[in-house]
């Protein structure tokens, strides 16, 4: 679905719903202040300025979430709902994200500060995930084990819960659905802490699902930090299942905190993915998805192809192109037309992935694009394309999460694989190529949790995602995430 509203008015409509009351913490289906009665302030990146103060969650109020989600799992309306019934919720919820999409997307455009044509498509994309987990309701099955004729002996599959969700603050309105829907299909319930950089589109969405009359309780959203309410609710022993996805560092400790009673952990954690381009691939194609997953919203996306392996018969061709496309990216304001490229997150962040371009330069690396600082408000990082990368380079080896490209040269398949290889990271990677073979023999040799083949980025909510080595535990999207919340019972009957 495409939106036809102008984007001056969508900013409106957006502008107007944050200014229009207090944001709070929704608890039990009530909308109330922190019990500290703290609020941080949620700023524009794009204007460095204040767009509205949010009520600061912390460990009382996760109690209170908590216990709410409990008495709403434990309550036959929810669980022990018929999961036809469960289906046409879901079903509902995504029917109002579809009415609301250019709202959603000017709130996300305005909080995160990604340019409205990306907001729009992620916003899009909630509405296909929650119509993807509607279907799976009637579909959590047990089975039947073979066994003599004295025994039955099957199993049942159920939810887990109480699932506390912690979601970073890149696609904000993406992750919140991702985690929403997958976890309330199988019969969860769900505490949801978004991250506090950008959690508007997060109260928004669950101002929505409310409208569709979910039973209170069943969905609880708390802003905050991570060091208070994430950790209080990683923690929490009333919580069966904590979903993180962030930072790997951040995640390692998310595992910590669940020790606690041993709760179910899955993590989508960081990435630094080989994009993996042979001499005989479709350049302009390759180059074309190169530049989008790199600067696309502001390189702040886990599975970013940031590290560009092009084979060295066309390493200058491609790293010229390659230099001059994301060029044209033009940086600027989010609603405007021909903005490509929105700020990153905030200031912290922004001198963060400058601290990475002068280690680039340091190290020996070619910049062939970019490392100027942005003058002007707004926490912007121009692409930046570094060539002739060491693949052993902190540039080639860090997760950076800004616009920033390393092109490292490689000589055969070989060669291609060991480098891509070494990383600690596992997320995604992708391979350009007309060569069947070689394309199937390097993704089956690629430790990574999702790949492609002559495309980069593309998902579909049937398709899993996660990954391998330290990208993270579990996997989201696909069969693979029913797994992740519900678990099996056996049952033996003697007759």
């Amino acid at each position: 679905m495409t939106s036809t509203v102008p984007a001056e008015a969508a900013r409106a409509q957006a502008l107007a719903w944050i200014r229009q009351a207090p944001k709070r913490l929704l608890i039990g289906g009530q909308w109330v202040e922190a019990a500290s009665g703290k609020r941080f302030e949620t700023i524009n990146p794009t204007t460095e300025q204040l767009l509205c103060r949010v009520a600061e969650a912390d460990s009382a109020d996760v109690d209170a979430a908590v216990a709410a989600a409990r008495k709403a799992f434990e309550a036959p309306s929810w669980a022990g709902m018929s999961p036809h019934a469960r289906t046409r919720a879901l079903l509902k919820i995504a029917d109002t994200i579809e009415a609301h999409i250019p709202e959603l997307a000017a709130i996300e455009s305005l909080d995160n500060g990604m340019p409205l044509w990306y907001a729009t498509a992620a916003a899009t994309a909630c509405v296909d995930i929650f119509r993807y987990y509607a279907g799976w309701c009637s579909k959590v099955l047990g089975t039947t084990i073979p066994s003599d004729g004295g025994t039955l002996i099957y199993t049942l599959r159920e939810p887990l819960g109480v699932c506390g969700q912690i979601i970073p603050w890149n696609v904000p309105v993406l992750m919140a659905s991702i985690k929403f829907a997958n976890a309330l299909c199988c019969g969860n319930t769900v505490v949801l802490k978004p991250a506090e950089l950008a959690c508007l589109t997060s109260i928004r969405l669950a101002e929505l699902v409310q409208e569709t009359d979910l039973p209170p309780g069943v969905v609880n959203v708390l802003p905050g930090f991570g060091p208070t309410a994430g950790a209080a609710l990683a923690q929490h022993l009333g919580v069966d299942k904590i979903a993180f996805t962030g930072s790997t560092a951040v995640g390692k400790q998310v595992v910590r905190d669940a020790t606690s009673n041993l709760k179910k952990v899955t993590l989508e954690l960081g990435g630094k993915a080989p994009n993996v381009v042979f001499a005989d691939a479709d350049i302009e194609k390759a180059v074309q998805a190169a530049v989008k997953t790199f600067c696309g919203n502001s390189g702040q996306v886990c599975s970013a192809g940031t590290r560009l392996f092009v084979q060295e018969s066309i390493h200058e061709q491609v790293a010229e192109r390659v230099a001059q496309l994301a060029g044209t990216w033009k940086a600027g304001d989010p609603f405007a037309a021909d903005t490509r490229l929105g700020p990153l997150i905030s200031a912290k962040q922004r001198d963060r992935v400058r601290a990475y371009i002068g280690a680039g330069q340091e190290g020996g690396a070619a910049l062939r694009l970019g490392g100027q600082a942005w003058s002007g408000a707004g926490y912007f990082v121009e692409p930046t394309v570094f060539d002739h990368v060491k693949n052993g380079m902190r540039i080639a080896q860090e997760e950076i999460f800004g616009p920033v490209l390393s092109i490292i040269p490689f000589k055969d398949e070989d060669d291609a694989v060991l480098q891509g290889n070494d990383t600690h990271y596992g997320l995604s990677a992708a391979v350009w190529t007309r060569d069947v073979s070689r394309a199937h023999k390097v993704v089956k040799a690629l430790k990574a949790g999702r790949l492609w083949i002559n495309t980069f980025g593309e998902a579909d909510p049937a398709m899993a995602f996660g990954g391998y080595k330290q990208s993270g535990w579990g996997r989201e999207f696909g069969q693979e995430s029913i797994e992740a919340y519900t678990q099996t019972k056996s049952v033996m009957v003697r007759f």
